[in-house]
């Protein structure tokens, strides 16, 4: 290719990237002063918050019972202030109205660093129930030696930590960064949570590869899901326009003490009994009365059957 006829080709390529028509929808239109939220700043925000939920296991530092609290001191402290500016961009990307010059800048920093503290003040319950995602993954995996084994290894683990600082951020109603957050589990360990989601204690996932749990998903304590396994929606309902209707339950509800098995799917707003078992490889798209089984069998023919024992709703 000739000098002229490159500089052509690349030429082209910039009016055609740049033009109006190809940017709708996908351009984000930055002022001067104008945070974004930073994925490198959310990492460094996940691997503070998990050396803090589980002091020895995560971070660079040594901790011992004489060093903790000033460990804990010191990184909550850079969590704060990292929180605050994530937070912060989260508020300006969603409202797209904070301006270096306005006042509303200095508001919504102040806002944002309130939301920081509150999220903060949440550590110790999402500890807790942490506490009991470890053990209910210990007692459901006779493979597991420890807890620290659980903690170090699984990747349910630190799937549930970021979907469960996610979450509390839903719940405070700051936008954008809890999604962010949870997708950078799905990256590293292949589990899906949307933050939105309602998950109870002593909830685990053997393997976890493949899971995903949509918005709307409502799952109760003691609940088990293996690989694979899909909370998902059925349909959608539409608008005038044909579009889908956002914000509407739309996930199933699993209740306490059910197991799902691997590759198992399940859709549409239905209710999974409690103490239910969900074979592998089920499609399941009506309510499941407590305590029924639904599973495969294979017959001598090797014809695959659905077996229900208990019954649907």
């Amino acid at each position: 290719m000739s000098t002229d006829r490159l500089n052509q080709t690349l030429t082209q390529a910039i009016e055609q990237l740049s033009a109006s028509e190809s940017l709708e929808g996908i351009f984000h239109q930055h002022r001067e002063g104008d945070p974004l939220p930073s994925s490198k700043a959310l990492g460094e925000i996940i691997e503070l918050s998990r050396s803090i939920l589980f002091p020895g296991y995560f971070g660079k530092s040594t901790v011992n019972s004489q060093t903790i609290k000033y460990h804990i001191g010191v990184n909550i402290e850079r969590l704060h202030k990292l929180l605050t500016d994530q937070i912060m961009a989260g508020l300006c990307f969603n409202r797209c109205d904070c301006n270096v010059m306005d006042s509303d800048q200095e508001q919504c920093r102040t806002e944002a660093k309130s939301l920081a503290a509150l999220l903060i003040e949440r550590f110790p319950k999402i500890r807790k129930v942490l506490a009991t995602d470890v053990e209910a993954a210990y007692n459901g995996d006779p493979a597991a030696e420890s807890f620290g084994e659980i903690i170090s290894c699984y990747p349910v683990i630190k799937a549930l930590t970021n979907y469960r600082i996610a979450h509390e951020l839903v719940e405070l109603g700051v936008p954008l960064i809890p999604r962010i957050i949870t997708e950078m589990a799905h990256s590293e360990t292949g589990i899906d949570i949307h933050p939105a989601a309602t998950i109870g204690d002593h909830f685990t996932i053997d393997h976890g590869t493949g899971v995903v749990i949509g918005a709307t998903c409502i799952i109760g304590n003691n609940v088990k899901l293996y690989q694979g396994v899909t909370l998902g929606a059925k349909s959608f309902r539409l608008d005038e326009n044909g579009n889908p209707i956002k914000g509407i339950p739309r996930h199933p509800i699993i209740e306490d003490n059910v197991i799902i098995y691997a590759n198992a799917t399940i859709l549409g707003r239905i209710t999974i009994g409690m103490n239910s078992i969900v074979g592998a490889n089920v499609w399941v798209t009506q309510s499941l009365a407590p305590n029924t089984k639904k599973y495969k069998q294979v017959k001598s023919d090797n014809i695959d059957f659905e077996y229900l024992d208990g019954g649907g709703i």
